[in-house]
């Protein structure tokens, strides 16, 4: 090891140790922006449709109203951690708060994609509005969980999963191959579920796909099948060491390991996203089967074609996303920081 690389592990020892203090500043800090994103909309009539809220007009509006709550919420409870310390009463207040902000950012992912299509989202407020509760669902997540740690932690190397768990990209991979091959078969002129390439071109044209989107679509290649293709490919990162899943990464990363936020990232937004997306889904496709519900054929020539299209879609979520939940868990604990339980009385955040 050179001195420079010394000196970097230093410093970052020296930061690791202080990370309840500088999350505890941070939280307070997204309680505040978060409370003024929540005024500022709330002065203008902005809706913020989120999961918890879905609907618009004048109610959505007042969402801004609670947003702002919230924030303070936080802000105040986060003051009183740094003041305090991490009592019972305060760290239920935290996952409370963490599990509103994750159901908040429920869509973010869909949004996400859709920038990255090159298309506009519905609405950026709501679009920035869960992309700041996502931030906020991490920081009180972590904030929760700091007082459990003690100051002298180290990252362990990411190993390969068990054997059990290796069985969820297998089974990832395996639910993404009908969905892929469906719209392979739109993209290169084909037809599927009485529908062809040109009536769903046709169709994505009327529903404002961007030119990005089109033109991919005119070489045969289909963005939501790539993107299956990037999802299954974290899938595979998450249960093996990357060096085993992509050689050539070892070319960039020089003996370095990859830093544990950059797939836990993706991973945990897809798993919160697809997971339930599909789950529901497929619970929702089931009673239209049963004849319980009915379903709207849409853009499809008869109702039982698109049920056809939606088992092949949700399912793919479902499976997909359970597995991504399994194997993100197993990489949360095979990369977590090995320490011991802090028995000290002083507050970590002082």
């Amino acid at each position: 090891m050179t001195s420079g690389e010394r000196t970097v592990q230093a410093l970052w020892s020296a930061w690791w140790q202080r990370w309840p203090c500088w999350v505890a500043r941070a939280t307070v800090l997204w309680g505040v922006l978060y409370a003024g994103f929540g005024l500022a909309c709330a002065l203008r009539g902005t809706a913020l449709t989120s999961l918890l809220h879905p609907g618009g007009g004048s109610r959505a509006s007042g969402t801004g109203w609670v947003v702002m709550a919230v924030g303070a919420l936080v802000t105040l409870v986060g003051a009183a951690v740094m003041r305090y310390g991490l009592r019972p009463a305060l760290r239920v207040l935290l996952w409370v708060g963490c599990g509103l902000a994750a159901i908040t950012a429920f869509g973010l992912l869909m949004d996400v994609i859709t920038l990255m299509l090159g298309q506009g989202v519905d609405s950026r407020a709501s679009a920035a509005n869960k992309a700041l509760a996502a931030a906020g669902a991490v920081l009180l997540a972590a904030m929760a969980r700091s007082g459990r740690l003690s100051s002298g932690a180290a990252v362990r190397a990411s190993a390969a999963a068990s054997r059990l768990v290796r069985r969820a990209p297998c089974a990832g991979t395996l639910a993404f191959v009908p969905y892929a091959a469906m719209k392979l078969v739109w993209a290169s002129g084909g037809t599927f579920a009485g529908i062809t390439g040109e009536e769903m071109l046709a169709v994505s044209e009327r529903n404002g796909a961007s030119g990005i989107f089109l033109t991919l679509e005119s070489w045969g290649l289909d963005p939501t099948a790539l993107l299956a293709a990037l999802g299954v490919f974290l899938l595979w990162g998450l249960v093996r060491p990357w060096g085993q899943v992509f050689p050539c990464w070892t070319l960039f990363l020089r003996g370095r390991r990859v830093p544990r936020w950059l797939p836990l990232a993706p991973a945990l937004l897809g798993a919160a996203t697809l997971a339930p997306y599909g789950v529901v889904g497929v619970g929702y496709l089931a009673l239209v089967a049963a004849g319980v519900v009915t379903m709207r054929r849409g853009d499809f020539h008869s109702a039982g074609d698109a049920l056809l299209v939606g088992w092949i879609g949700m399912a793919a979520f479902a499976i997909y996303g359970i597995a991504l939940t399994v194997a993100a868990r197993s990489y949360w604990l095979r990369t977590r920081p090995a320490c011991r339980t802090s028995r000290m009385r002083v507050s970590p955040f002082r």
